[in-house]
């Protein structure tokens, strides 16, 4: 579970306050650092990456002796100092080349993490592109996932990499999205191919420009556009969330949702429909037709009286008998 801090003076309530959990959360801001040895592959890839999550990024160009998975605790301490949930560390050594480790933190402190070797041969820069710089900054990204492995019902390190891709590039949340600010399409794809001494399959990451031209009818044709970075990575090491933080981290402010109708739907055309649920109904009082002949008294006890004479009930006529049975009661009762 995560510590709790009792501040010591007004001052460090209001920082404490500051940075309590909110119902409707800022945009996440990335921050991307660079290890101590760390190959020109791996600097590109952090500046078209600081490219794509402009203005929520920010990137730390003096080296630093992390170890990720051997020691977080510099880390913490970066997320913490720059309000960032989300880090991206480079690093390059004989042993892990062109490493990526993708870190998502909570509370201050390491959450979960990925580690990631790109593939130097099939990795491209985004200036090696020709519509490289003619992506807006700020623009929300479409994200496309393309395998079986992304959807795999047992947690494993695609899942892994799928949840940490999507919240490192999903952008700010917003209610109603504006078709031209539509610009941006990040797809990951899981080849067959093998790659690597493991024998782990490798993550495609492309990045399209989205172009809309006239087609002469309503929809406008849809074309693509590669715009970079192009990046092939082997997924290494993992390390997953703790259970405690992460049931921690996926609670929600209660309120905040709309609460569900019960029994009202929308059909296929759009309109709203209601179920209605009755109780059980008593027939005996139910209305009918009404005749001064069959009018019983206020008593309800007292019995029909027709010339002076008390009647049975099976003296009376029924509407749903025969004109020959009711003619027959007529005249017995005449």
């Amino acid at each position: 579970m995560l510590r709790q801090i009792k501040p010591k003076n007004a001052r460090s309530a209001r920082a404490l306050k500051a940075r309590e959990p909110l119902t409707t959360e800022n945009p996440k801001t990335t921050l991307l650092l660079r290890g101590t040895s760390c190959s020109s592959l791996v600097t590109t890839l952090l500046t078209d990456l600081n490219a794509l999550k402009r203005p929520h990024s920010v990137r730390f160009t003096k080296k630093n002796d992390i170890h990720p998975f051997a020691d977080a605790s510099s880390l913490e301490f970066f997320s913490q100092k720059n309000d960032a949930s989300l880090l991206l560390f480079g690093n390059h050594s004989k042993k892990r080349p062109h490493c990526l480790t993708w870190v998502r933190c909570f509370g201050g402190h390491v959450l979960d993490m990925l580690e990631t070797y790109a593939d130097p041969e099939a990795s491209r820069a985004m200036a090696q592109f020709k519509g490289g710089k003619g992506v807006p900054v700020g623009c929300k990204p479409l994200l496309a996932f393309s395998g079986a492995q992304w959807e795999s019902p047992s947690p494993n390190q695609y899942t892994l990499a799928k949840s940490l891709f999507t919240d490192f590039f999903r952008g700010e949340e917003v209610k109603e999205v504006d078709v031209e600010g539509l610009q941006l399409l990040i797809h990951f794809s899981v080849g067959e191919e093998k790659g690597g001494e493991e024998g782990k399959q490798m993550v495609h990451l492309r990045c399209y420009r989205i172009i809309t031209r006239r087609s002469g009818q309503r929809c406008p044709r849809v074309e693509v556009e590669e715009v970079g970075p192009r990046v092939d990575m082997r997924v290494g090491r993992t390390r997953e969330a703790d259970q405690g933080m992460w049931k921690e981290a996926l609670k929600r402010a209660k309120g905040g949702e709309q609460r569900v109708k019960k029994n009202v739907d929308m059909d296929s055309m759009g309109d709203k429909v209601g179920r209605i649920h009755l109780g059980r109904q008593d027939l005996s009082e139910l209305q009918t037709r009404k005749m001064k002949g069959l009018k019983r008294g206020r008593g309800g006890d007292e019995k029909l009286e027709v010339n002076g004479e008390e009647l049975e009930e099976e003296d009376i006529v029924d509407l749903s008998d025969g004109e020959e049975e009711a003619e027959a009661k007529r005249l017995r009762i005449a």
